[in-house]
């Protein structure tokens, strides 16, 4: 492979989503982190972790997130994404690695690498930029790419980033999801 090959690769299997939020960077922070906040937006997992290098990173479903996947016919372990910290620089940066357990597909896919930059800007805005790093892991990748969505699969990460952005200066998630169901505007 040249080096031109090798750049094209890497550009495909890495995913960088940003979005501009009217808070702080410790109200971001804890939007990622605390379990109060990640059952409220996105697909309303319930993270858990010490949030030290090292540490386990694991997302339970949450109860109405397993009671609708499982009416819908989806099995639903516990947990459903697991990982390790790498690095955590709170309120600034979260790196992980990250693997869905959920899909048959993804599960058996290596981890991937999670990246959350938080960026303090002027005017009272902060930018969350999220990188994930896919090699090997092509389902993966279309999962997070949101190319399920016309199937109630939910849009990946820009989708996940806009429920948390209307969440956290709105005070309201901008859907509610389940699995195996359209999102449904609040």
């Amino acid at each position: 492979m040249t080096t031109e090959t090798t750049a094209a690769a890497d550009l495909a299997t890495t995913q960088v989503h940003r979005v501009y939020i009217r808070t702080t960077p410790d109200r971001i922070w804890a939007a990622i982190t605390s379990p109060e906040w990640t059952q409220r937006y996105g697909y309303t997992g319930v993270v858990d972790s010490s949030w030290t290098p090292g540490a386990p990173y694991l997302v339970h479903p949450s109860a109405s997130f397993k009671a609708a996947a499982e009416a819908g016919g989806f099995p639903c372990p516990d947990p459903i994404v697991d990982g390790e910290v790498e690095v955590a620089e709170p309120p600034h940066r979260l790196i992980t690695t990250w693997r869905m357990l959920m899909d048959p597909h993804t599960s058996q896919e290596p981890f991937t690498r999670l990246t959350h930059e938080i960026k303090e800007l002027p005017g009272g805005y902060c930018s969350l930029t999220v990188v994930h790093e896919c090699p090997g892991a092509p389902t993966t990748q279309a999962m997070l790419r949101g190319v399920d969505e016309d199937m109630g699969a939910g849009g990946g990460w820009d989708w996940v980033l806009s429920d948390l952005k209307s969440l956290i200066e709105t005070g309201e998630p901008m859907v509610r999801w389940a699995p195996g169901q359209d999102p449904a505007p609040v």
